[in-house]
């Protein structure tokens, strides 16, 4: 019998339709476990376990009675506090929403709850979803299970430091800069950033509300196992007619059609501003020989606007944004950002420390708008380039940052100095590519390596298979050793 905190979502809700398991076991041993791991990474900030205890004796009546059982049927999950659970605090991260309750749910949750899955409770994530650190004034900050001194990630961290220390099979995140991808990363588990209009994101704040600002923002799944991105996906995807970027056109194929031998990949080692660490170049190096053994061609080059990939996808964010950023710390009232960095520094701020400086810095750049066209065009070029490169059968193997996890506060003293890594991922945003975070095992320091693959709009499916084959090949996900999983069942 498999163990619901090693397996995937797709084997929980085998073993619970054919009786194997109850739902009502499966979430009690996922409680359980966040219990156990809440108090050291912060992750978790509202939970529901009464309701999730209720609606799995529900899940497990309709078994017992013979009914039709969805494919996600019984099967428990977290959710990033930026999406509307409905009775949930819906704040993310925002002093200024600390009232807000969720009163219905965004749709990306409710067809996963259709799909019969129990939502446990909501996740931490960084202030308004826009840093790579999951920190805010509301719930403070989340740590990464493999080492408590250094960062989950962001805006998803919460999701990302669940899944990795084994407390939740899979959760739902977001992703405009890197915010799923990143906190896989970090915590050694699978994410994907769907191709742009994929996904439905209505229901989560911030929302975007033009169509291509739609399109950068990717709603997805986070999970530890990589045959769940697939099941997910196909609950997930498909316009609900309120996501202006959403498409009726974009389709979702079946990765078990993808001939791997046949795959052309496009292998770009750095993006010639701040390269990887030895041990990530090790790592996407180990991949593209396998992939090339199995009878991939590779092509392994650099492309010079890289370079520019974060003025890039900053000017490509700002053409689009029709919200200033000050406005939406303020909950619609713009804030002073100078005011609130005095406030950071008396130790009595409303709002992070990056937050504020993210407010002046736009600020500053309001007024160069022909600056923003500039590199906004760029942007649009490099997306053509990228998807005609792809093409059909083409995937791209990319850095997913220039480190394993770093400490705690480290990414804001790199934004300082120009150095942004998160570059890496977010210059896929605005190129709307369909991008999986794979886990290739751990550093001699115990933390997790991994690569992004991408692919052209449309084609999740490539990535998608070269994500259970990187799984079959280097492991997965490891759970972290400080964290033992509970293997009793009661």
């Amino acid at each position: 019998m498999i163990h619901p905190l090693r397996a995937s979502a797709t084997q929980i809700a085998q073993s619970i339709a054919r009786g194997e398991l109850s739902s009502r076991e499966v979430v009690e041993v996922h409680i359980r476990a966040i219990e156990s791991v809440n108090p050291s990474l912060n992750a978790l900030v509202a939970d529901r376990f009464d309701l999730a205890r209720s609606e799995a004796d529900e899940a497990d009546l309709a078994v017992r009675e013979g009914r039709e059982l969805p494919p996600l049927h019984g099967v428990p999950f977290t959710v990033k506090e930026a999406f509307a659970v409905k009775g949930m605090p819906n704040t993310s991260g925002c002093v200024k929403r600390k009232h807000i309750v969720a009163s219905e749910d965004a749709t990306a949750v409710s067809r996963l709850m259709a799909a019969g899955a129990i939502p446990l409770g909501v996740s931490n994530l960084s202030e308004l979803c826009m840093w790579m650190e999951s920190q805010n004034e509301v719930y403070g900050r989340t740590s990464n299970p493999y080492d408590l001194k250094r960062i989950a990630g962001g805006s998803s961290g919460g999701e990302g430091a669940l899944i990795g220390a084994g407390a939740s099979p899979f959760g739902l995140g977001s992703d405009i800069g890197g915010s799923i991808r990143l906190p896989a990363f970090f915590n050694g588990v699978f994410g994907h950033k769907p191709s742009g209009g994929l996904v439905p994101g209505t229901g989560q704040f911030p929302f975007p509300t033009t169509p291509a600002s739609c399109r950068f923002l990717g709603t997805g799944p986070l999970c530890r196992k990589a045959e769940d991105l697939y099941t997910l996906l196909k609950i997930l995807a498909g316009p609900d007619g309120k996501d202006p970027g959403c498409s009726d056109t974009m389709t979702l194929k079946d990765p078990s059609c993808v001939d791997l031998g046949s795959l052309r990949v496009l292998n770009i080692p750095t993006n010639g501003y701040s390269a990887p660490s030895r041990s990530l170049a090790s790592a996407q190096q180990r991949v593209v020989k396998h992939l090339a053994r199995l009878g991939a061609s590779v092509d392994t080059r650099t492309l010079p606007v890289l370079k520019q990939s974060f003025l890039i996808w900053s000017a490509a964010l700002s053409e689009e944004n029709t919200e200033s950023w000050a406005t939406q710390m303020g909950n619609g009232t713009p804030i002073n950002p100078f005011v609130e960095l005095l406030k950071w520094a008396w130790r009595k701020p409303d709002h992070t420390a990056i937050a504020s400086l993210l407010a002046m810095a736009e600020k500053a750049t309001s007024n160069s708008p022909a600056f923003q066209r500039h590199f906004a065009n760029k942007g649009r070029v490099l997306r053509e380039q990228l998807i005609e490169e792809l093409g059909e059968d083409g995937v791209l193997l990319y850095p997913s940052f220039t480190r394993t996890a770093p400490r705690h506060r480290w990414p804001l003293v790199r934004q300082m100095i120009m150095q942004p890594d998160y570059q890496y991922t977010a210059i896929l945003n605005v190129c709307e590519l369909a991008v999986t975070q794979v886990p290739l095992g751990l550093d001699r320091r115990g933390l997790p390596l991994g690569i992004q693959v991408a692919a052209a709009p449309g084609h999740d499916h490539l990535t998608l298979a070269v994500a259970l084959e990187l799984q079959a090949a280097f492991g997965g996900w490891q759970p972290p050793a400080q964290f033992p999983l509970d293997e009793s069942i009661d």
